[in-house]
């Protein structure tokens, strides 16, 4: 009986050192090295991976690959199916040697912009800031041109806007130049040099801008006045200015929802009669913008675009240059939102009277064509459960539209790229691309041939070149090559599929794993987040390294990031989730998914998941614990909007709509602070001009108000940031701490 007693005794004192100690060793010195260590051990370890090809011809193009040992410059004939050296690599670089004087490497030449002449003698090619041409009999080389990299010029926000002089726009027949001068339009005959008064209504209140734009025919200007909005600046101290001791007080113009905008009044000019026609405002007075002015061809009247304020409604208004009627040649309505900023497309056709226009009125991002001079629709070009994701190209003469879309493949990831070709018509869908892979394609000059280029994060990427009209490839031109990749230990990355909210629909995500992954530990999850309903985000193409997931996974966790719905690049309804509700985030979907996850793969620790996001991520990471504490239990959230009044007006009023109503603080961490449970910190940058960092501060307030533990990183000199390499360790060892109960090594011992 007494040594039962003593044995059960045994046991008790071991089951609580047990328990008081993390299962697993993870966190500790070993694994913050190993995490520091990643991105240079994987780097450099993929090759034969061109990224980009240079047609020469409608047959020849050269490509650089990184070959194993050696950079390699070749040439491709398609047309012939013949692949070779694009010149002599080792006596190029004794050329280059003697003339650059410095040691060059023929297995590292760099050089760019390769061009040869018509009968492949002669090599042109830049090399930093000098241009060669390279005679490829005798490989005599000699400098062309000094190539003069000029700096970014930088353009003005309404400097010339407010009715100032301007520089005088020329007629087309040069016979007037227009300028704005005390606030009103002007002509001057360039032959006489007399000035014309043309607008007598224009004041500092209401004035004319720069923005002139003559009729094709020299007989009309169409010109605007502008009634100011308001000045809204933010103000931040930038404590440790490194040119001076004290602090600055730093400010930018920065307007929010709700901020009123400037008005824009187009006008109408008679120049021969010196008249004003009336232009009236109805169609467009409720504006958030409008822009993109042209005349007809014909000069009989011009266009403009308006974008109506809330993103509801969104038209092409055609003003008759002889009455000044104005008319809506397209008028696209939405009862929640119309993606201007992400899926707006506009194509004139040259030489005829149509508009190529995107909308995705019947539930996905399609193509239609417009009649613009009636505004009458001729006819759909794209249809289907699947977006158009871009429009490469329009070849007005043959009346075909090339572009990208995804989603046509039932059972494959709906996010994967693929190239097409349609007729105006809406006939004669031509397929491109058809490997299960992400795709990027490069065009022969006369379409007859194309690079196809593709991937997936569990495929290394594949070249080949391609003939229009033929099912198969007919040549394959690079295989990337990963064995040395895999001896690191590096683990590829999973693509993962699990049921959202409504049961039916796929959330497509990734896992990642450590290198030293082993499935009989216990991993705690973390989630990279970002939901900014302007695209998607999680990587669809091979990486040797995912930088914002594969240290923290080294800490010992597994690492997953999700497109939930409300993203872009689905359907219209996918996208819609997010309407009036940022504090959504996809989270429904997320937190099924990670449970999908868990349930398959027994490692993973669904009772235990971190969540770590930047800018609109911010929010989310933030909203984690605030909406969503049922299942997130640790968040870091850097330069978080965590009150979409506080951000910038054109983001959040396209998706949380105007005017600001009770919706905005239903979806704000600030006013649900009282909620939060869980360990969270905030991160920073102090002079933040993206994202205004008083929203971070006013959240710490509000959880300080609300007596809530927090902890707060605040970036001194920082802008919008995830932190750097300081908040990468803080977030690492919050992480550690709170999600693993380990207390984190010193950093002297890891970084020293």
């Amino acid at each position: 009986m007494q040594t039962n007693f003593r044995f059960y005794v045994l046991i008790f004192i071991l089951l609580n050192f047990l328990l008081s100690k993390p299962l697993y060793s993870q966190g500790r010195i070993e694994d913050y090295k190993r995490a520091n260590a990643v991105d240079t051990l994987f780097k450099n370890k993929v090759f034969n991976t061109p990224e980009s090809f240079h047609w020469l011809n409608e047959t020849e193009f050269w490509y650089k690959n990184n070959a194993e040992n050696a950079d390699e410059y070749l040439l491709v004939n398609a047309g012939l199916k013949s692949e070779k050296p694009a010149f002599d690599h080792t006596k190029l670089a004794e050329e280059l040697s003697e003339v650059l004087e410095e040691n060059i490497k023929s297995s590292r030449i760099k050089i760019s912009g390769l061009n040869f002449n018509e009968d492949k003698s002669k090599l042109e090619f830049q090399n930093d800031s000098l241009k060669f041409s390279l005679n490829l009999s005798d490989y005599q080389i000699s400098v062309i041109d000094t190539i003069k990299r000029n700096r970014r010029g930088q353009g003005y926000w309404g400097s010339r806007e407010k009715g100032e002089e301007t520089d005088p726009v020329p007629s087309p027949n040069e016979q007037y130049t227009a300028f704005v001068k005390n606030f009103n339009l002007f002509i001057k005959n360039k032959k006489t040099g007399r000035e014309k008064q043309l607008s007598f209504d224009g004041s500092k209140g209401f004035y004319y801008a720069s923005r002139i734009l003559w009729s094709p025919n020299s007989k009309k200007i169409m010109a605007y006045k502008v009634k100011p909005g308001q000045d809204h600046k933010i103000y931040f101290v930038e404590s440790s200015p490194k040119d001076q001791l004290q602090p600055k007080l730093q400010s930018r113009d920065y307007l929010k929802p709700g901020d009123e905008l400037d008005f824009k009044s187009p006008q109408l000019f008679d120049v021969e009669e010196g008249e004003h026609i009336p232009v009236s405002t109805e169609l467009f007075d409720a504006q958030y913008s409008i822009f993109n002015y042209e005349w007809f061809d014909d000069s009989s009247a011009f266009t403009f675009e308006y974008n109506q304020r809330g993103h509801q409604v969104y038209r092409i208004l055609k003003v008759n240059a002889t009455t000044g009627s104005v008319k809506a040649i397209i008028d696209e309505s939405s009862p929640t939102f119309i993606d201007y900023s992400g899926k707006r497309y506009r194509y004139d056709v040259e030489g005829a009277r149509e508009i190529i226009w995107a909308s995705e009125r019947n539930g996905y991002n399609h193509l239609y064509l417009y009649n613009s001079n009636t505004g009458k629709l001729k006819n759909q070009i794209t249809s289907g459960q699947w977006p158009v994701r871009e429009v490469l190209e329009v070849d007005d003469e043959n009346r075909q539209v090339y572009f990208t879309a995804s989603g046509m493949d039932k059972d494959r990831d709906p996010y994967l790229m693929h190239y097409f070709r349609i007729d105006f018509d809406g006939k004669n869908l031509t397929r491109f691309t058809t490997e299960n892979g992400n795709h990027k394609v490069t065009f022969s000059p006369d379409h007859n041939y194309y690079i196809d280029r593709y991937s997936r994060v569990d495929l290394p990427a594949v070249a080949v070149v391609k003939e229009v009209g033929k099912k198969k490839p007919i040549m394959e031109l690079q295989t990337a090559d990963i064995s040395a990749l895999k001896k690191t230990g590096w683990k590829m990355p999973e693509v993962f599929t699990a049921k959202g909210r409504d049961g039916e629909t796929d959330i497509w995500g990734l896992i990642v794993r450590p290198t030293n992954f082993d499935p009989s530990k216990t991993y705690p999850v973390i989630e990279y987040i970002y939901a900014g309903p302007h695209s998607s985000f999680v990587p669809k193409e091979f990486q040797s390294q995912y930088r914002t997931l594969q240290p923290l996974a080294e800490l010992g966790f597994v690492v997953v990031q999700i497109d939930g719905m409300g993203t872009s690049n689905r359907s219209k309804s996918f996208h819609d989730v997010c309407w009036q509700n940022l504090k959504d985030s996809g989270f429904p979907d997320r937190k099924l998914w990670i449970k999908a996850a868990a349930k398959k793969y027994p490692y993973m620790n669904a009772e235990k998941v971190g969540i770590r996001g930047t800018s609109a991520g911010g929010q989310s990471a933030g909203a984690a614990l605030i909406f969503n504490s049922d299942f997130y239990d640790v968040a870091v959230a850097s330069c978080g909007c965590h009150d979409n009044r506080m951000d910038k007006i054109w983001w959040n009023e396209q998706w949380m709509g105007y005017p600001i109503g009770p919706h905005y603080a239903e979806s704000s961490n600030i006013e649900h602070a009282d909620k939060l449970q869980g360990d969270l910190m905030l991160m920073v940058g102090e002079v933040d001009d993206n994202v205004d960092p008083a929203s971070t501060m006013q959240f710490a307030d509000a959880l300080i108000k609300a007596n809530k533990d927090f902890e707060l990183v605040v970036l001194p000199g920082e802008s919008h940031t995830s932190g750097g390499e300081f908040g990468e360790r803080k977030r690492r060892d919050f992480f550690v701490k709170h999600l693993l109960n380990v207390n984190p090594p010193s950093w002297d011992k890891i970084y020293k």
